[in-house]
């Protein structure tokens, strides 16, 4: 009932007493203030909410109304982005704690980083909002009888450690955007032949864009050609002189050139662009002791722990030789020990006892001051850039990096709920098995023999139509079989070898499977924009492997595989799965292979449903001593269903192939 029937209904017994008339106007004054305060919430728009502070409130949600049972209320929750309050650009993974019960509801936002909890008991709750690139949010938050349906925004900072890929140009066209946003995925994913293909595209329409030259440095710097890194990241910093993360690798591009004046420059600017990300602060004390400034060094490296804490360690290094040759001996190897406390196994920790030993044995000399300072100086050192992780690269560049090389982005401070993984996921392959049955596709493969630097010396193609099944021979043991045109023998296949079952690597997190692998849930990692979780996962020693082999001649030689799976945190749906060789097999000359299969929604209108299939398969592989690359992908999917007594019909026509 609005104020305007209530005022009319109680308004119509105003005659039969006064004290009741006069408890109506108060009962109606109580509800259209109420009703002032509803409409006060909802005219403020999220902008208004985080314009200047950026601070963010509860207030009844507005935008839509959510069914809820008894005793339960609604949270919906907006991410906002600091940087001009901003919806959210990636997708958000909420975590709703019970303070009473401590158990945990999980959530993710959707296109417009919006999250919704629905039948949520009245009580006390916490609320956590993590995203790739962001440090983690915390939010208290009561449920209570009077506010059943509520409204949060959360604003999200920037981590200060991560390196943000964004594409923000807005003067960029339309293609050119597309192109950035490819190179970033391919940046993401140590794909830099792709990224160059695409910024170089990118760059021609926009090569005064910074967002693109910053990319075009961080693509170079990864490559370690400094110097190409040096001048697209010194033009991306002049197009944008306030850009601390594109200052800060310009910086470090300078420390890796020995250009000590260059790297001071870019890093004094960074400092005063992001003074509290403590990255810059180490690398300009690093340069400061390289240029021999060393009170400078020793006041830019405790600046630097103090900002990052535990993530400063190197700073640590910086800090104890510039305390040494300052004369302060004992602070300095104090310094230098916490370095080795806090990476005992670090490749330079080797270097650093040395030096700490040679500190030592002058300590033991006694010498005039002025002559043991220079004798301070004649010591060898050790480099303080060697203390941070280095860009890590593919050992090959004809093939992506390495499953433990990747370098990834993973949202800070964010706990995997391993079980909850492990179980959806599972279940999302045993509906992806029984899906494999009930589609046909176009299958398009794409092969190419490579040289030694991975350039391709020769292109196949093939085109078949395809179906597929997955089936339980025996308790516990997956079977695929795939069938393609004119029943495809080895002669078929360019090379005379034959890739089959590729597409069904996601069976790795199958429940009759995953028992044979080691799984760890590594943190919550963004593909595309979409959080999901990362799974790294390696074939047991102690189980059978009947996931992955070869056949050569009448031998078959299993496989032992490890990779990692992007796992979407609302669905739990495979969307990427990666894959390599646990070590190389010499007995087939076979010394590397590593494999790349996506997976996702196929809608099929006449039917009105969508089924979860792959889409593509890549395989790399060093054979035989020659390199070859090789693309299944999959399209003109067409859905269909068998009875028990139908026979499938496997495909009848291939046509021809193309060579070039």
């Amino acid at each position: 009932m609005d104020c305007a029937t209530l005022l009319a209904a109680l308004l119509m017994i105003r005659d039969r007493a006064i004290l009741l008339s006069v408890f109506a106007r108060l009962v109606c004054v109580l509800f259209l203030l109420a009703c002032l305060l509803i409409a006060t919430a909802t005219a403020q728009s999220p902008g208004d909410l985080l314009n200047g502070s950026f601070s963010h409130r509860d207030r009844l949600a507005t935008a839509a109304s959510y069914a809820t049972a008894p005793g339960t209320g609604v949270i919906v929750l907006n991410a906002f982005a600091e940087r001009n309050g901003a919806h959210l650009d990636r997708q958000a993974l909420l975590k709703l704690v019970d303070r009473a019960s401590q158990n945990a509801t999980w959530a993710t936002t959707d296109n417009n980083a919006q999250g919704v909890f629905t039948n949520i008991p009245y009580g006390n709750y916490d609320v956590e909002v993590s995203a790739v690139g962001y440090l983690s949010t915390h939010k208290d938050l009561q449920v209570v009888p009077t506010l059943v349906q509520i409204q949060i925004d959360i604003v999200l900072h920037r981590d200060p450690a991560a390196v943000n890929l964004d594409i923000a140009d807005t003067l960029l066209s339309a293609k050119a955007r597309k192109e950035g946003r490819r190179a970033v995925s391919a940046l993401k994913s140590g794909n830099f032949k792709e990224a160059q293909k695409q910024l170089d595209e990118a760059y021609k329409s926009a090569p005064s864009s910074p967002d693109l030259n910053f990319l075009l440095g961080y693509l170079y710097f990864q490559k370690k050609d400094f110097v190409q890194a040096g001048t697209y990241l010194g033009t991306a910093t002049t197009l944008n002189p306030h850009n601390a993360q594109a200052l800060t690798l310009l910086g470090r591009t300078g420390l890796e050139r020995q250009d000590y004046p260059a790297a001071r420059s870019a890093l004094e600017q960074a400092v005063l662009a992001d003074g509290e990300n403590w990255l810059p602060h180490n690398l300009l004390a690093d340069t400061y002791l390289h240029e021999k400034n060393y009170t400078k060094a020793r006041d830019e490296a405790q600046v630097a722990i103090t900002k990052g804490k535990n993530a400063a360690g190197p700073a640590e290094l910086v800090l104890g030789q510039a305390l040494v040759n300052l004369g302060r001996n004992e602070e300095g190897i104090q310094a230098l020990n916490v370095f080795l406390q806090e990476s005992p196994q670090h490749p330079i920790a080797g270097q650093v006892r040395t030096l700490i030993a040679q500190i030592q044995e002058q300590a033991t000399t006694p010498a005039p001051a002025e002559d043991a300072l220079q004798a301070t100086a004649r010591l060898p050192g050790v480099d303080p850039l060697l203390a941070l992780p280095a860009p890590r690269l593919s050992v090959k560049s004809w093939q992506p990096p390495s499953i433990d090389d990747l370098k990834l982005s993973l949202a800070p401070g964010v706990t995997c709920p391993s079980e909850k993984v492990a179980e959806e996921s599972g279940k999302r392959v045993q509906e992806l098995v029984q899906d494999v049955t009930r589609f046909a596709a176009v299958e398009d493969l794409f092969h190419q023999a490579l040289d030694e630097n991975g350039d391709p010396v020769r292109t196949e193609t093939r085109k078949f139509n395809y179906v597929a099944s997955i089936s339980e021979p025996q308790p516990g043991f997956l079977s695929v079989d795939e069938f393609r045109a004119d029943k495809l023998s080895l002669p078929g296949y360019p090379d005379n070898i034959a890739s089959t079952g590729f597409a069904a690597l996601a069976l790795v997190f199958h429940p009759h499977t995953r028992d044979s692998f080691e799984m760890v849930c590594e943190g919550l990692g963004d593909w595309h924009g979409q959080a999901s979780w990362l799974v790294h996962f390696r074939q047991r020693d102690d189980r059978p492997n009947h996931m992955h082999a070869y056949k050569v001649g009448n031998q078959i030689h299993p496989v032992k595989l490890k990779g990692r799976a992007w796992i979407t945190a609302d669905k739990f749906q495979i969307v990427r799965i990666e894959a390599e060789m646990v070590g190389p097999m010499p007995e087939i000359q076979l010394l590397s292979e590593h494999q790349v299969v996506e997976y996702g929604p196929v809608p099929f209108p006449k039917k009105n449903t969508s089924l979860w299939l792959p889409k593509s398969a890549e395989i790399y592989f060093d054979f035989r001593k020659h390199r070859y690359y090789r693309r299944h992908s999959f399209d003109h999917y067409m859905l269909f269903s068998t009875d028990t007594d139908e026979k499938r019909k496997e495909p009848v026509v291939n046509p021809p192939e193309k060579k070039s």
